[in-house]
C-alpha cells in the first residue's frame, strides 16, 4: 500500500464557507471524505493534515522522509511566497510532491500567477476544484 501525505495550508480549513464562487460550497470535511475514497481504490493509504502556520508544514513535510512515499500538497498563499515551504520539498527529494490548487492560480489575480514552491514539485494540477485533488492521487499513483 502506497502511503500519501495530503497537505492543506492555511485557510484550506474554510473552503464551503469562503468565497463559494471560487472554491465552491463543499465544505473541507466532505472533500477529505472524497479523497479518502478515492485514496482507497487506488489502494493508497492517506493522511490529510490542515494548518494555517507555515512551521508545522515544514515539519510536515520533513516527517516525510521515510514514513511517506508520495505528498500532494495546496500549500494556499504560501505557494506565492513561502521559500521556506519550497526548501522544506526540496528537502525530501525521494518523496516525490504534486503542488494542488482548487482554483485556476492563473486565471485569477496577479500575485497568485507565481508559485514559488512549483519548481521543486513533480508537476501541478489546478482549477479543477475538489477533482484537482483526484488528479494529484492518479498522477501519485503512477509515479509511485
Amino acid at each position: 500500500m502506497k502511503r500519501v501525505l495530503l497537505i492543506f495550508g492555511p485557510n484550506l480549513n474554510m473552503v464551503g464557507l469562503r468565497e463559494k464562487n471560487v472554491y465552491g460550497e463543499e465544505t473541507a470535511e466532505t472533500i477529505n471524505t472524497d479523497i479518502k475514497n478515492w485514496a482507497s481504490q487506488l489502494d493508497m493509504d492517506i493522511e490529510i493534515f490542515q494548518s494555517n502556520c507555515e512551521g508545522d508544514i515544514i515539519s510536515k513535510i520533513h516527517s516525510a522522509l521515510g514514513s511517506k512515499d508520495g505528498i500532494i500538497i495546496n500549500a494556499g498563499a504560501y505557494t506565492h511566497y513561502s521559500y521556506a515551504i519550497r526548501d522544506a520539498i526540496a528537502c525530501v527529494p525521494s518523496v516525490p510532491t504534486i503542488e494542488v490548487h482548487m482554483s485556476n492560480i492563473h486565471a485569477r489575480e496577479e500575485f497568485r500567477h507565481k508559485t514559488v514552491i512549483g519548481a521543486v514539485c513533480r508537476g501541478q494540477i489546478s482549477g479543477f476544484g475538489k477533482y484537482s485533488y483526484k488528479l494529484a492521487l492518479y498522477a501519485l499513483n503512477d509515479i509511485l
